[in-house]
């Protein structure tokens, strides 16, 4: 009980901000909004997977990516393959030059399915490439570039370019990936319909419900002696290297672990939204991603939840209310949390609201801090 209440969620303190988060997400979202904006909502916590993940990479690991929209969007294709191949059954298809393959195929004159399409005809394998091809294709950039000590800028501007290389390559190639359209038209998850209104309810508590699992598995990882090597190496890392232990080989482990947090996020993105496209793959994403992460703070894995929240509500607002301007607006307040709240939601939230007499109450903080008082008058005392 203990390992639960301390290590996945992160003591008292984490157990009540995921117990408010979930009450905000499982229960409250739901019941105040109608299922249009439920589903915006949910599009909003696929983007949050990919803001946790730079909480371990950025955050404690002090490695900025600008690129994780490449491995969320390596989920998202995968995911996008399986139900278009579903889609694309002969009787679907029927009045195509070729049946059974996907329609942009066969506007592209293909004549059959590409070989690394043929295993995505069945569900286990596209979960399974979910994890699998984001992680690998993570250890072969970490591999490449922590082994060679590749660092700080230098880095994120190399996945910034892989983020450009991974976009042109599917624009590019139209008949294997349905180019600049991205994959469309996508109905069935193993036969279940994902369209209608009771399908989208589904698939968001699912998509909460993962997304709190992983902020769980986070906080497990970040609580454990390799979470206090990530920030060791974050400020020290050549002490960390003298010290023996192999800072690279750490490196590619939270960059894979990332990778597939990314990953899942995209996976869900496809499924709550209906299709997936190389737009959420590039540069863009991948820096917007980064935004979510500063504006909700990026040492704090509920804070970034909330900051994805706000910056896409404030997104969908002021672009609704204000078309000509909501650009302007969006810029102001990123450059207004950067001068005057650097540390984002979780440094408001740890400067003005854990300080107040009842949250000192709630967390108990109070009660430790003259506990310990106690304990060293006690010492001192016992001294003399």
């Amino acid at each position: 009980m203990n390992f639960v209440y301390d290590r996945l969620l992160g003591g008292r303190n984490g157990a009540i901000g995921i117990g408010i988060l979930a009450l905000l997400i499982l229960i409250v979202l739901p019941l105040a909004l109608d299922i249009f904006r439920l589903n915006l909502v949910g599009k909003y916590l696929t983007y949050a997977f990919a803001a946790v993940s730079l909480v371990l990479l950025w955050g404690y690991g002090g490695i900025l990516s600008l690129g994780q929209g490449v491995f969320s969007g390596l989920g998202g294709y995968a995911m996008a393959m399986f139900l278009k191949l579903e889609a694309s059954d002969p009787e679907s298809t029927a009045i195509q030059t070729t049946p059974g393959i996907p329609d942009f195929m066969d506007w592209n004159q293909l004549t059959e399915l590409p070989w690394f399409w043929v295993p995505f005809e069945h569900l286990w394998v596209a979960i399974l490439a979910i994890f699998v091809v984001p992680a690998a294709f993570a250890y072969l950039i970490g591999v490449s570039m922590f082994k060679r000590r590749v660092s700080g800028v230098y880095f994120a501007i190399i996945t910034q370019v892989v983020a450009l290389i991974l976009t042109i390559l599917i624009v590019g190639q139209q008949g294997y990936t349905g180019g600049i359209n991205g994959i469309t038209d996508l109905k069935t998850l193993n036969g279940w319909s994902i369209r209608p209104d009771s399908a989208k309810y589904v698939l968001y508590f699912v998509n909460a419900v993962l997304l709190l699992a992983v902020i769980c598995v986070s906080r497990f990882v970040l609580t454990s002696k390799f979470g206090r090597l990530l920030l060791a190496m974050k400020d020290k890392e050549d002490r960390v290297r003298f010290s023996g232990y192999d800072v690279a080989s750490f490196k590619i482990f939270i960059f894979c672990l990332a990778a597939v947090i990314s990953a899942i996020g995209g996976a869900m993105f496809t499924l709550q939204v209906g299709f997936m496209s190389p737009s959420f793959v590039g540069i863009v994403p991948s820096i917007e991603m980064v935004i979510f992460a500063a504006v909700g703070g990026r040492m704090s894995l509920i804070g970034v939840v909330y900051g994805t929240l706000l910056v896409n509500a404030g997104k969908t607002a002021f672009s609704e209310s204000f078309p000509e301007v909501w650009l302007f607006l969006m810029g102001g307040l990123f450059i207004a949390v950067v001068m005057f709240f650097p540390n984002g939601l979780a440094g408001i939230y740890d400067k003005y609201v854990r300080t107040l007499p009842f949250m000192q109450r709630l967390l108990g903080e109070k009660k430790a801090e003259s506990d310990s008082k106690t304990e060293a008058k006690a010492e001192l005392e016992g001294a003399k």
